[in-house]
């Protein structure tokens, strides 16, 4: 049986099952054995067939591969999987306390980020030029979600962690420029321990990933 090779070219050609199933490699595995589950997941074929690959064209995969995670998308608002659409909440002021819970529980957990993911995006029900309406957020597990585009999860990741870090500079110049405020400005700190473990753990997530921020 032939399997006909494709090479993702950025990471909008890896799923997110696609990733969970790569971190989730031993980690006592050989460099070699690392390269063959690593054709083998993200071309998407068997591993007997990945051994069939030139060893020098497996350089050149392996290469090509690992450069794609150096990518740091901006927000990704709308993506596909299948005929659905989907879209990133309009407008993040009117979040649940319930969603923010979902996000801050599982955006850092890889095993499942794909429930986070179902807060973020949802099924658009209407649209109109770049306005749009989606479905009601419904807790419960997505498996859907594992076919996102990789993309779409870290551009969803950056941004959250970039908006983390800008309310926190914000915070710290106001305190800065007005020292009567010193002590709201702890209160607020001492209030926002939630959000800034938050931010902490996207940054753990960027830095385990090696993701550049430049």
């Amino acid at each position: 049986m032939k399997y006909e090779l494709k090479v993702p070219t950025s990471l909008s050609d890896i799923t997110l099952g696609q990733y969970q199933e790569y971190i989730k490699l031993p980690e006592n595995l050989t460099e070699i054995q690392v390269a063959l589950k690593m054709i083998s997941i993200f071309c998407n074929v068997p591993e007997a067939h990945a051994k069939l690959i030139k060893a020098s064209d497996v350089n050149l995969i392996i290469d090509k591969i690992s450069k794609m995670f150096t990518e740091s998308p901006s927000l990704i608002k709308k993506f596909k999987i299948g005929k659905v659409e989907y879209g990133f909440i309009p407008n993040l002021d009117n979040i649940t306390f319930g969603e923010y819970i979902d996000v801050d529980t599982y955006l850092s957990d890889w095993d499942n980020i794909e429930r986070a993911m179902a807060v973020l995006y949802r099924p658009i029900k209407s649209k109109y030029d770049n306005l749009y309406n989606i479905e009601e957020y419904e807790a419960k597990e997505a498996p859907e979600y594992k076919q996102m585009p990789l993309s779409v999860v870290m551009s969803s990741i950056l941004f959250f962690y970039n908006l983390g870090s800008e309310l926190c500079q914000v915070m710290m110049d106001y305190s800065l420029k007005d020292k009567q405020t010193y002590q709201q400005f702890q209160t607020l700190v001492k209030s926002g321990d939630g959000i800034n473990q938050f931010s902490h753990s996207l940054k753990g997530i960027l830095q385990d990933l090696k993701i550049s921020l430049n």
